[in-house]
Order: structure tokens, then C-alpha cells, then sequence
């Protein structure tokens, strides 16, 4: 029963969360190791205390098997990945100026 109309059911997922979702999967195709080399990221980042990078490399996993995965998570890892794909991004174009 909706309670208010910008207000999610309780098992009603994120409209965006399958968006989500297929950025994500996308992220981890690029390359054949590119889902084991992002759970390392977020592994060694996590031991500096980062709990970003803690979350992130749970919710990574539990895509990489299959496990349910709640669509806070899946948003969260997707928001994620898309700042660390902009961060790179203006990396390389600030190398490439020099």
C-alpha cells in the first residue's frame, strides 16, 4: 500500500536501482579481471578504514555470486564506481596536458 507517491513500497525496488545494476555489471565486463582487480581496490582501501570502500567490496562480491543485494547497496556501488571512473578520467586528461 503506497503511502505517499515519492515514497517506495517496502519491497518496491529504486526505479533507478536496474540502471544500477547494468552499470555495474557493465564496470566488471571491461576486462576479465576487472571485477577481482576492484574487489582488491576496495580490499586494500577497506584496511586503511575507508568504509566506503568496506561496503563497497561486500556489495561487489555478492553481485560477483549472485547473492541478493539490497538496491541502496547496488546504488551506492554504482554512484561509486562512477566517481572513481570520473576521478581516472581527469587523471589521464590532466597526464595527457603535461
Amino acid at each position: 500500500m503506497i503511502t505517499d507517491k515519492g515514497t517506495l513500497n517496502e519491497r518496491e525496488p529504486h526505479p533507478a536501482a536496474h540502471n544500477a545494476y547494468q552499470y555495474v555489471i557493465r564496470r566488471i565486463a571491461d576486462s576479465k579481471n576487472a571485477n577481482f582487480i576492484l574487489i582488491e581496490a576496495f580490499n586494500i582501501s577497506a584496511l586503511e578504514g575507508n568504509r566506503t570502500a568496506e561496503i563497497c567490496a561486500e556489495t561487489l562480491r555478492r553481485i560477483i555470486y549472485r547473492e541478493p543485494v539490497s538496491d541502496r547497496y547496488l546504488l551506492g556501488l554504482a554512484w561509486t564506481l562512477k566517481q572513481m571512473e570520473e576521478t581516472e578520467w581527469k587523471n589521464n586528461a590532466t597526464l595527457a596536458s603535461i
